[in-house]
């Protein structure tokens, strides 16, 4: 099971020694709100900004933090938007055939390997 978001960053947090007042100060927000973040309670996912911010101050990965706050990438928008109605479709196989869906992050993690190098 993966962790949450909160999680993620509380741990991260407290592994690299900063309080929540120091992480807050860092990323120029109100400690109480990056409480509000660690324990899952924002009203709202913060901005992608904020995110990276974290991800950099806390040697965690952006996209995949990104991801976990549930927001989706400015550069991938336009890409969910030329193809938002194939989506439901793609999701529908992946569930119905995980075999596929293996193929595919197969695939998607091959591709980003490549690119990193």
């Amino acid at each position: 099971m993966s962790k949450e978001f909160g999680e993620i960053i509380r741990q991260a947090r407290k592994s690299k020694g900063y309080s929540q007042r120091k992480l807050a100060e860092l990323l120029s927000v109100d400690f109480t709100y990056l409480s509000k973040l660690e324990n899952n309670r924002a009203d709202y996912a913060p901005k992608e900004d904020v995110i990276r911010a974290l991800a950099r101050h806390l040697n965690l990965d952006e996209e995949e933090l990104i991801y976990l706050a549930g927001r989706i990438p400015h550069q991938e928008e336009d890409f969910l938007r030329e193809n938002y109605k194939s989506m439901p479709t793609l999701f529908r196989r992946m569930r119905e055939n995980p075999e596929f869906a293996r193929k595919i992050f197969q695939e998607a993690t091959q591709g980003e390997k490549s690119r990193r190098r």
